[in-house]
């Protein structure tokens, strides 16, 4: 396994959803700073490049204290990256306005019941962004797709290294740890009872904030990006769904994306009132 090396095909259809140049520029940033794996080549439908030893986690590994730790220090890491250049700008409204045009434009004819009307969607879109632009979460760089299977746990050096930077990029930090928050949930057996308890995100975000830092963070500090993260976690909810809407109409790839998007906008509604309801310690 030594001498492996890993060849990635794009999917489908599969550049109305990723830039793959930006995902070029972003893996060669992140290797710079150490935080993935040698890119060997590109070529016009695909990437090659090295491949990192390890094990990719479950929902089961990513709550357990020793593995959040270490995940939570990555992430901690990875958004201290600065490119050289002018003030970065969150991509989240940008991207969701440009899934949203397609799903109206191109999809909505075909949507089923199940799915919010375009309109609705639209009024909620609108509602995300003002209340979450409000809260005063930084813009890092970030991951923006941290699911199970994109951490990578090596058990012989102690560490953990994310996969697949098709969707990084400058964005909300909150967002990056709520979107993260949500996938405990899984993927292909989606189960929102496993959304991490008040207490583990609370660890969690010690662990994050102190690595940060370097120093301890304030009981007030971890309070408040709590809560920002839970308010963020929803407009996750309402990404991914406008997403596999999306490649419910394109992919190739067997996976119910429609049953997928139906269950991400039924959390996004059931959880609006409590996230709602958190306030911002003053």
């Amino acid at each position: 396994m030594r001498e492996c090396v890993l060849v990635r095909v794009y999917g489908e259809r599969t550049e109305l959803l990723v830039d793959r140049e930006n995902e070029v520029r972003n893996f060669q940033l992140l290797r710079a700073h150490g935080c993935a794996p040698k890119l060997y080549c590109t070529f016009q439908n695909g990437l090659c490049y090295e491949y990192m030893q390890g094990v990719a986690l479950g929902p089961e590994h990513i709550r357990e204290p020793q593995l959040f730790r270490l995940i939570a220090l990555e992430m901690a890491k990875i958004h201290t990256i600065h490119t050289n250049g002018s003030l970065p700008q969150p991509t989240l409204w940008h991207k969701m306005h440009r899934y949203f045009t397609l799903v109206k434009d191109e999809i909505n004819p075909s949507l089923s019941a199940d799915v919010p009307k375009v309109e609705v969607l639209e009024q909620e879109l609108a509602w995300l962004k003002e209340h979450l632009s409000q809260l005063g979460s930084p813009v890092v760089f970030c991951h923006n797709d941290l699911l199970c299977k994109n951490i990578i746990y090596d058990s012989t050096k102690g560490c953990v290294r994310f996969i697949d930077y098709e969707y990084a990029g400058y964005n909300y930090q909150a967002f990056d740890i709520g979107n993260h928050f949500n996938e405990f949930a899984g993927v292909n057996d989606v189960d929102y009872c496993r959304y991490p308890a008040r207490e583990l995100q609370l660890q969690w975000l010690r662990y994050y904030l102190e690595a940060q830092k370097g120093t301890a963070a304030t009981p007030r500090e971890v309070e408040r990006l709590y809560i920002q993260v839970n308010k963020f976690a929803l407009v996750s909810h309402f990404f991914w769904a406008l997403w596999a809407l999306i490649q419910n109409q394109y992919s190739s790839i067997s996976f119910d994306f429609l049953r997928y998007a139906v269950i991400r906008f039924n959390q996004y509604f059931k959880v609006k009132p409590q996230m709602l309801a958190l306030e911002m310690p003053k």
